[in-house]
């Protein structure tokens, strides 16, 4: 009904295989969100992949690339420009929106799609541009695929469940304090283990 175990399986791959190419030094030139290169795959070639399976109009498919885009963008003010929040969450966010909304799916089951991606992996965290981010990047997309066939069944976490509030933009907000202000201190200490600057033997 939604697309089947394939369809999932190549919108995953296709993000993550883009920005494999890319960590590994490809330098063929890629659409940018937030700007990132890899942000701005997750957000495109899953919402084309889900276009292509279900033959949509050249219209709907701009369309749902605008409401992924736009929706990406709009956790990234709130997070902020550098944060060890994993950008590949709100790309993949995103790109779950313009599919539900592709589906046909209300601006209710648009805002559900956004609060199971977020309740589930809201908490991954950026250690830098690297080949694991191409893994990072196809479990978000799998993640924000499943939060849409969730919210197609009007199904989704409950305000006072972790960090979902009552409405989607609080959610939202949440969310981004979290990155934000919550991580500062993580962005540092991520930064001193890549440079061995971190004790990690240090008693717990």
């Amino acid at each position: 009904m939604y697309g089947g175990k394939s369809v999932t399986t190549r919108a995953c791959a296709r993000a993550a295989a883009g920005s494999d190419a890319r960590m590994g030094g490809c330098s063929m030139p890629v659409v940018i969100n937030s700007g990132s290169g890899n942000q701005g795959m997750t957000v495109s070639l899953p919402v084309i992949v889900f276009a292509d399976e279900w033959e949509v109009s050249h219209e709907k498919l701009c369309r749902s690339l605008v409401v992924s885009n736009l929706i990406a963008i709009h956790q990234k003010y709130y997070i902020g420009s550098l944060s060890a929040y994993c950008g590949a969450v709100s790309a993949a966010c995103g790109a779950g929106a313009g599919i539900t909304y592709m589906y046909g799916g209300t601006y209710q089951q648009v805002s559900l799609t956004i609060i199971n991606t977020l309740g589930n992996i809201g908490g991954i965290v950026c250690d830098g541009a690297k080949p694991s981010c191409a893994a990072k990047i196809a479990t978000s997309v799998d993640a924000a695929l499943m939060a849409f066939q969730l919210s197609i069944q009007n199904k989704s976490f409950l305000p006072g469940e972790g960090i979902i509030k009552d409405d989607i933009e609080e959610t939202i907000k949440s969310m981004g304090y979290i990155g934000r202000v919550g991580m500062r201190a993580t962005d540092t200490e991520i930064l001193n283990v890549m440079i061995d600057r971190a004790d990690i033997n240090e008693e717990c």
